[in-house]
């Protein structure tokens, strides 16, 4: 792909970043500030298809927007799962009804989701679903069974879309249906947050019991779950890589400092990972700016989550280097009441653990990889 940034783009960024800087100060709560975004009308720049509340932008503008706002305090987005998710999903494949139902909540910034994929004995292989959905006397709605887990920000949402089986018998691909629940049934949907090492639940566990999903709310037909949850998890990458990076940009640049600060730096070893480090960074960027246009290459998305996690990962194991003992938690950081308080370099390094499981393991990438873009014949399924 060209990838230049043109005059309009360049004005759009400074309306952006002016935006930015006139409401991003403060510590306002996550729900608000998505409203705040949705009424100045940032969510679904992305989209192609425009009156739902939701200005439009180019692709560069969205790169625009994306850099700007990891530049800038504002905190971390409780919407995205919906705004480049979920949306993009219905607009390929929604009926006009369900777009106009669910996209404009979102636009404005009134309805949060999550995803409801993952299972104990399914998380990368979601051909193993196992979480049924069976259509009720009268056929109006489904009653869904079952659990997911590491479901990101269940614990906020409004709404979860669930790959389901809901053809009886069915196995691996066939028979899946991806059906959108409200989260707002006590006694049908119960959330237990996961704690992480880092003292945070940002995962959920999601037990479902006979919780209810209306029949006009399952997107691709029944039947057409498998489809859609693949064509959904193309939209996973892109634009936001590029944001991810600019907060990777500024977790190395605390790295480096710290390395200048303990004279780590001194250690010829170090100075070797640091530079390796950055030169990786650069090359993760033009990467993602070459496949951000539409790479025919189907696996381009693997090839950047294990770019980018494997990263991730090494540089928390670095920050803790050139820390040294002082990266440790010792007696003076524990209390009887919470977790144990962790600096930004400390969370880095326990938090990067998981970016090779999460968002689809790195074995699961090299899979996809090796069968869908290089043609080796398929592994072997139970």
């Amino acid at each position: 792909m060209d990838f230049g940034f043109t005059v309009e783009d360049e004005a759009f960024r400074a309306e952006a970043r002016e935006w930015l800087a006139a409401h991003a100060d403060g510590d306002p709560d996550r729900r608000t500030w998505e409203r705040t975004l949705g009424k100045a009308g940032w969510i679904g720049l992305g989209w192609p298809e425009p009156g739902y509340g939701n200005r439009t932008a180019t692709l560069t503008q969205q790169v625009a927007w994306a850099e700007e706002y990891a530049r800038s305090p504002a905190p971390p987005r409780s919407g995205h799962i919906g705004e480049n998710l979920l949306a993009p999903t219905l607009i390929a494949h929604g009926t006009a009804e369900q777009k106009a139902r669910f996209l404009p909540p979102i636009a404005a910034g009134d309805e949060l989701w999550c995803q409801g994929y993952s299972e104990p004995d399914a998380g990368s292989d979601l051909a193993g679903v196992r979480t049924t959905a069976v259509r009720e006397p009268g056929g109006t709605s489904y009653r869904i069974t079952g659990q997911k887990i590491w479901t990101s920000l269940a614990h906020e949402a409004d709404w979860c879309f669930v790959l389901a089986r809901t053809e009886p018998g069915s196995r691996r691909h066939q028979g899946l249906s991806f059906l959108l629940v409200p989260m707002d049934q006590p006694g049908r949907i119960e959330v237990r947050p996961i704690r992480q090492m880092t003292g945070t639940s940002d995962f959920n566990e999601v037990f479902f019991d006979g919780a209810h999903a209306r029949v006009e709310h399952v997107v691709g037909g029944e039947g057409g779950g498998w489809r859609v949850a693949m064509s959904l998890l193309g939209f996973e990458r892109g634009v936001s890589t590029l944001a991810q990076q600019i907060g990777f940009a500024e977790e190395l640049g605390r790295v480096v400092r710290a390395a200048l600060a303990s004279g780590a730096v001194a250690d010829p070893v170090v100075r070797e990972r640091l530079v390796r480090q950055w030169a990786e960074l650069r090359t993760m960027r033009w990467n993602a700016l070459r496949t951000l246009g539409g790479s025919a290459d189907p696996g381009a998305s693997s090839v950047a989550k294990l770019l980018w996690s494997g990263w991730h990962q090494r540089l928390g194991e670095l920050a803790m280097q050139v820390r040294g003992a002082a990266a440790g938690v010792g007696p003076a950081d524990w209390s009887d009441s919470a977790p144990y308080e962790l600096d930004g370099m400390q969370h880095l390094f326990l938090f990067s653990r998981a970016d090779t499981i999460y968002g689809g393991s790195d074995q699961i990438q090299r899979t996809i990889i090796a069968e869908r873009a290089l043609g080796l014949p398929r592994e072997p399924k139970g």
